[in-house]
């Protein structure tokens, strides 16, 4: 059957709604973050215990519970293992501070740049089967945005060469796309769209925070792996 007119209206209306949703629950969420990694303990603390309750709620109720009791515990585990990853990086000495904001621009970076230039450009779809919107021009557009904002965020704090800072923005933008499709992929094998309704225009914290939680675990690892190349 062919689309009506009434839903070809309706269509950009609430893409444009959603739109709206999304820029202004980032306005109210990104301060939050940034002023809590700004101020560390005990506000970033706070705020990351807040934040992994409501996500194992969230991952409980995605999952169905014990009915799924593997991917329930296995999710909780992650989560709780993201958690530990971001507490010793913003509590590394001298540089925490310096190293979760490096973080959070180049995860930013990705998200923001891969969603205008999959919706300017569009083309060939990523993963159809896992999440139908996304375009390798969205993860190529969001790739380059973190390679460059990482690079330029790197020299602001060091002063340095930036050329290692860059392609580890580019891993970490790589990993942050991963972690948006395996959380898809969740979603598409319980049958659901989002992973909750807490954040308007976004869904669940889940939906937004699954790109920072694997970037958030890789970024640890490198750090726990001590290259000396790695000013965080």
């Amino acid at each position: 059957m062919a689309p009506s007119l009434a839903d070809a209206t309706t269509a950009p209306r609430k893409s444009r709604r959603d739109l709206i949703l999304r820029i202004v629950s980032a306005l109210v969420l990104a301060p939050l973050a940034l002023l809590a990694t700004w101020y560390g303990f005990p506000f970033f603390d706070l705020l990351l215990a807040i934040g992994v309750v409501l996500a194992w709620r969230e991952w409980r109720l995605l999952v169905g519970g014990w009915r799924r009791p593997g991917l329930l515990l296995s999710g909780m585990v992650y989560i709780a293992l993201v958690t530990l990853s971001l507490l010793s990086l913003r509590h590394q000495p001298e540089t925490g501070l310096q190293g979760v904001l490096w973080l959070f621009a180049t995860v930013w970076a990705t998200d923001i740049f891969a969603y205008v230039a999959g919706r300017s450009l569009g083309g060939p779809r990523l993963a159809p089967r896992l999440s139908p919107a996304k375009t390798w021009s969205g993860a190529l557009g969001g790739l380059a945005a973190a390679i460059i904002v990482g690079a330029c965020t790197a020299w602001f704090f060091t002063g340095g060469s930036v050329i290692g800072l860059a392609m580890a923005g580019g891993l970490l933008s790589v990993v942050s796309q991963a972690g948006d499709l395996a959380e898809s992929a969740v979603k598409r094998y319980v049958g659901v769209k989002d992973s909750g309704q807490l954040i308007p225009g976004h869904g669940g914290l889940l939906d937004r925070v699954d790109a920072l939680m694997a970037a958030a675990v890789v970024m640890a690892a490198i750090r726990l792996a001590g290259d000396a190349r790695w000013p965080w």
